[in-house]
């Protein structure tokens, strides 16, 4: 034990650069760059729609709001909420997925390809269904139970079989699920006719965000995102295995029990939101990964800050390919996220 805990040790340190290298500098720099370029995006996206209107006119409507003036109107009352809520999801979505990479090693896990979104959308289902009136506070928490019911089903479907759970298993046991849960879904909006209701949830996307839900969901994103911050060190150790996890004194029940809970946090109040965006938390801490190595505590801020990014610009684009018309967000970003999930599923060689 003692050797073993001396290795751990080293590796943490970085002495094996191949296992556990970082790149502060990088990271520094996504950090700093990305929030600059978030905020240009923000600013394009309020700007750019079915009507564009002028930076100033932005700027005015941000520091000096007239209620009179109906460009004032549409920026602060549908282009904001929107543009913030895509960038809080974003956020969201990609930190769940890095969670999710590190503590399982699993190279393809994604809250939409683990059953969480699936859950959380059929929990929404059956509220639209039976509690028609049900506040949006009561929404995000029904759909937390759905998603940890759907996450809970995948892993236990996936430890059935012989062998044990691997990452293979998982993504198979979690498509499958995830398909049932959405073709349940289709039948209960048929059958009680709230198929208007259930679009949001199909297509996804951020149109139609209010301050409300902005509101509601802030602190429970913001908390799990300080979570996660908190968690980090401790999901550096677990990416590099679970023995050398518990050799460094690792509790490693109690740090995936937290992870657990903390993508059901990030991950349901944002299927609430936005719907069945899916590959944001697949894509996301990849390329982090790749840019900035596997340290943790640089993975979660700087997928953070990507993601916001990845979903604030698809967004964008999604308005912009045939104005008036939109795009669905999810069409969006499936279409850089199928191939890069094929590609994964294709290499013979992953590493976290």
């Amino acid at each position: 034990m003692n050797q073993q805990a001396t290795a751990s040790k080293r590796l943490i340190q970085g002495r094996d650069p191949v296992k556990f290298r970082s790149r502060p500098w990088a990271a520094t720099l996504i950090l700093v760059g990305g929030l600059i370029a978030l905020a240009l995006g923000i600013a394009l996206s309020v700007s750019f729609g079915a009507k564009d209107i002028n930076f100033s006119v932005v700027w005015s409507a941000v520091f000096h709001f007239n209620p009179d003036i109906t460009d004032h109107q549409i920026i602060r009352e549908l282009r904001l909420p929107r543009v913030l809520g895509g960038a809080m999801v974003g956020a969201s979505f990609a930190v769940a997925g890095a969670i999710m990479q590190g503590m399982t090693r699993n190279p393809l896990a994604d809250s939409g390809l683990m059953g969480i979104n699936s859950g959380a959308g059929f929990a929404l289902a059956l509220c639209f269904a039976f509690l028609p009136n049900l506040p949006f506070m009561y929404l995000i928490l029904y759909a937390f139970v759905g998603a940890g019911a759907g996450a809970a089903i995948v892993y236990g479907i996936g430890s059935m079989a012989k062998g044990g759970l691997t990452p293979a298993r998982l993504v198979l046991a979690g498509a499958a699920f995830s398909a049932l849960l959405s073709a349940l879904s289709e039948g209960v909006a048929l059958y009680f006719q709230i198929g208007q209701d259930l679009a949001f949830w199909y297509a996804g996307g951020v149109a139609g965000t209010k301050w409300i839900q902005l509101k509601i969901m802030f602190p429970w994103i913001g908390g799990a995102i300080i979570g996660a911050l908190i968690l980090s060190r401790s999901i550096s150790m677990l990416s590099l295995g679970e023995d050398i996890a518990r050799g460094l004194g690792q509790r490693t029940g109690l740090v995936k029990l937290a992870g657990a809970l903390i993508v059901l946090i990030l991950a349901g109040s944002s299927v609430a939101v936005v719907g069945a965006v899916g590959f944001i938390g697949l894509i996301i801490p990849h390329l982090t990964r790749y840019l900035v190595g596997v340290d943790y505590r640089w993975i979660i801020p700087c997928s953070a800050i990507l993601g916001s990014l990845l979903t604030v610009f698809a967004d964008l684009t999604a308005r912009m390919i045939n104005p008036p018309q939109e795009v669905p967000l999810g069409a969006i970003i499936a279409l850089i996220g199928v191939p890069f999930f094929l590609y994964l599923a294709r290499k013979e060689r992953r590493e976290l």
